[in-house]
């Protein structure tokens, strides 16, 4: 379910693991591996859950800072955790 009234999407358990599995690879062929830091940053949208679980998948540890933050907070927070990649 989004925010707005009538957002909303289905998806399948199959799907989503098709979708994180993609995306863990994604995040492989870019040198992340296990005990890696990453921030995400992206509203309540279907790709932030598989960017999360994508993170989890590979041993990731994942630090999510929604959307409606500031450069200013999401820099602070990138510093903090010592992440290694940024997901937006």
């Amino acid at each position: 379910e989004g925010n707005e009234p009538g957002d909303s999407a289905k998806i399948t358990y199959s799907e989503l693991l098709h979708k994180v599995c993609q995306f863990a690879n994604v995040l492989r062929s870019q040198g992340v591996k296990k005990g890696d830091r990453i921030s995400i940053y992206m509203p309540m949208i279907l790709e932030l859950v598989v960017a999360m679980l994508a993170c989890t998948r590979i041993g990731a540890l994942h630090s999510v800072v929604f959307a409606g933050f500031s450069a200013d907070s999401l820099c602070e927070r990138i510093l903090d955790c010592g992440c290694s990649l940024l997901i937006t």
